[in-house]
């Protein structure tokens, strides 16, 4: 039997994809040109909100956070699985460990919160047009930016040390990064009582944002389908349209992964599926709000000195 403590000592081995050496190399390609497309989308984004006065406005203000915050999470876990995919080392230690569990646990609940705020914005300006300017106000979108780090920072806070507080059997990991359901998995005592803390604790932070984003969504619904022009609907549901496909693929991988019991949780299928939500989905954010999105397109040649004025 062993412990945190003990594991402080010896550290963990990340068994990774070793169960499929022949899939390694092909692994360490793709991997690294999504890692690349990665950095480069959402630092395009970020870039291109801070220097076009056209896109600082509360959507792209989100939009700047969600590109930071998926550069933060992919930098948390990829490079490690690289270095894990090249043979070169799969041990990681028990401060690596806990800091990484910590800093994706807390990225992870960001993004809930943050999701919810992108969708309030898109309420107000669908549902509440002539007072858009007046609800989003600059201090209401910094203060709605703050709450959801500090509710991603306390969700970590939560889950970590409920599962920080388990005896732990062994010190091999079947995964790529310290991912919460294969540590507990590890554990070395019934868990029924750890699992049932942080099944409150994910119902707070996953379930509770998406039901919020599903009320909003549906008065959106409501208000897009009163609009008489057919020009009027596509124009409102273009505004939501990338939002919602990230919330559907963020959500979608979230709620299989974490809201399983833990004795059905499949340490297999579950790094591919890990797989996606920390490599493909923040590769497609950046993509999904670009390719049919005039401003942030226009905002890209004006700075490059390409292009003209679109608006």
């Amino acid at each position: 039997m062993g412990s945190w403590n003990t594991s402080s000592e010896e550290g963990f081995i990340l068994l990774g994809f070793s169960d499929w050496p022949h899939l390694e190399p092909v692994l360490f390609a793709f991997i690294s040109i999504f890692y690349s497309l990665t950095l480069f989308g959402n630092t395009v984004i970020i870039i291109l909100s801070q220097l076009d006065l056209r896109l600082h406005t509360p959507m792209y203000y989100f939009l700047c956070h969600l590109s930071f915050l998926d550069l933060c999470y992919t930098a948390s876990t990829v490079p490690q699985l690289l270095v894990n995919l090249s043979g070169l080392d799969r041990t990681i230690s028990f401060g690596r460990c806990v800091a990484q569990l910590c800093i994706v646990l807390s990225l992870g609940g960001t993004e809930c919160v943050l999701l919810v705020t992108m969708a309030l914005d898109r309420y107000a300006a669908v549902c509440r047009p002539l007072h858009y300017t007046a609800i989003m106000h600059p201090f209401l979108c910094r203060a709605l930016v703050v709450f959801s780090w500090v509710g991603g920072l306390l969700n970590s806070l939560i889950q970590a040390s409920l599962v920080m507080a388990m005896p732990l059997c062994g010190h091999q990991l079947n995964h790529f990064f310290c991912e919460l359901p294969v540590l507990l998995k590890m554990a070395c005592e019934d868990t029924g009582g750890t699992e049932a803390n942080l099944f409150v604790a994910r119902v707070i932070i996953l379930v509770c944002p998406l039901v919020l984003i599903l009320g909003s969504y549906a008065h959106i619904a409501r208000a897009v389908l009163n609009i008489k022009s057919m020009a009027g609907r596509r124009k409102a549901f273009g505004t939501c349209a990338s939002h919602l496909i990230v919330v559907v693929l963020f959500y979608g991988s979230a709620i299989s992964t974490y809201l399983q019991p833990v004795h059905m949780y499949s340490e297999r299928e579950g790094k591919f599926l890990a797989l996606f939500y920390t490599i493909v989905t923040p590769m497609l954010n950046p993509l999904i709000y670009t390719l049919r999105n005039k401003d942030v397109k226009g905002a890209f040649w004006r700075i490059l000195g390409r292009g003209t004025d679109s608006a």
